[in-house]
């Protein structure tokens, strides 16, 4: 998730963000999850367990948007973010969603500390999203950003999973959805912003044109910050279903852990918020109050930022581990159903981070780039210590990109 940007609007806050907090790292985005049994899991244990049983690095993704970011002969594209989406488009294209993102020009090395990084001025522009297309493999340009505009002053908007469907169940017209998170500035806990509603916007479909942004679940009213649920951590399609994957926010001081919840949208109707159905439990109800499907909120939990995919038939979820692993460590949970019962941990790896100082977060899965047995999921990476993120950022722009491996799943050794 996207503890690790400065804050475009406020240069106090920037230092402070820049980096995220280890300890919010620990507790929120490197929780692992715990199975919470569903009371009406029609389908059973119908599903092969599955494991991580290889994995190892992607150079060529991670490559590829390394010499995009350091490209200087534009100001106005990517050149570093987090939050990292991706969704295949009808025409091939690959659009990649980005949260907070730097923008600007990076400068060759020595940087001006006389060490052998790329930089960039501390006062380039960092915005709260950004969209980048790729063709062929390559990234090719950005989108003018922020693509998402803020909502209030105070407040923005981070992209998160997206998929391509019907403007409407059964049109022949399709167009892109894309889920986004609206958080507004907030004191500790909440460092990294106040939940306040999850939105889906519609762009047109070739050109990638900005059409609507509609809320379909205002938490505004829920008076604990920690119980609001913000969905679209990942979509999984299955059955004429999109089965969106969401959390709340676990207090660090009293709720380490967050809660998964689950959501189901029939096949055209992410921006209708009448369509949303969530799992209260013990079935689907509109607008109901959702019930965790995994979670404790004590010892463990899913971090904010998670992905699921399906393999076989089997839903696999891949998040931080728990503990300090959760700063390098990627694991894996598997269930036959969205809604459990879950079973795991059921692999885990732990790919280089390029620095000491470092943490990985933001596990994702890829599905437009996977494909043969092999599944290509990102992690993004950060500084740990606040104090010096902002200029770290910045003195060696190669930090603040995603990193790709590529895995294997299999039965659980």
């Amino acid at each position: 998730m996207v503890l690790g940007a400065p804050d475009p609007g406020d240069t106090v806050p920037r230092r402070r963000t820049g980096a995220g907090i280890a300890a919010v790292l620990v507790l929120v985005l490197g929780a692992v999850l715990v199975t919470a049994r569903s009371e009406d899991d029609s389908r059973g244990e119908e599903c092969a367990p599955r494991s991580v049983v290889s994995w190892a690095p992607e150079p060529r993704l991670t490559s590829a948007f390394a010499r995009y970011g350091d490209d200087g002969s534009r100001t106005d594209d990517w050149t570093g973010g987090d939050g990292t989406h991706s969704v295949r488009l009808p025409d091939g294209r690959l659009l990649w969603l980005f949260s907070d993102t730097f923008l600007g020009r990076v400068h060759r090395p020595p940087n001006p500390a006389g060490e052998a990084y790329s930089w960039r001025d501390a006062t380039a522009p960092l915005v709260r999203n950004s969209a980048v297309v790729m063709r062929g493999g390559r990234p090719e340009s950005t989108l003018p950003a922020p693509l998402f505009p803020d909502p209030a002053p105070g407040s923005w908007r981070w992209p998160v999973a997206a998929r391509v469907e019907p403007r409407s169940p059964g049109a022949s017209e399709r167009v892109l959805r894309v889920l986004l998170w609206v958080r507004q500035h907030g004191s500790p806990p909440w460092i990294y912003g106040e939940p306040l509603a999850t939105e889906v916007a519609t762009l047109s479909l070739p050109a990638l044109r900005l059409e609507s942004v509609t809320t379909v679940l205002d938490q505004r009213q829920v008076g604990d910050l920690s119980r609001r649920v913000l969905f679209g951590a990942g979509l999984v399609e299955e059955d004429g279903w999109t089965y969106v994957f969401g959390g709340d926010d676990g207090r660090p001081a009293s709720r380490p852990a967050s809660h998964a919840h689950v959501a189901r949208v029939p096949e055209g109707g992410l921006a209708d918020p009448a369509a949303w159905e969530y799992w209260d439990g013990s079935g689907w109800r509109s607008r109901a109050r959702p019930a965790p499907v995994l979670g404790d909120g004590r010892r463990t939990g899913v971090g904010s930022a998670f992905t699921v995919t399906r393999d076989a038939g089997t839903y696999v979820l891949f998040t931080m581990a728990s503990g300090a692993e959760g700063l390098a460590t990627v694991t894996a949970y598997w269930a036959c159903s969205p809604a459990g019962p879950w079973h795991g941990p059921a692999g885990a790896f732990t790919p280089a981070l390029p620095a000491p100082g470092t943490a990985a977060y933001n596990p994702q899965a890829h599905p437009g780039l996977s494909g043969d047995g092999r599944l290509v999921l990102s992690h993004d990476v950060n500084w740990l210590e606040a104090s010096a993120a902002a200029a770290m950022l910045s003195r060696n722009v190669s930090l603040y990109r995603p990193r790709f491996v590529t895995v294997r799943l299999g039965p659980p050794g």
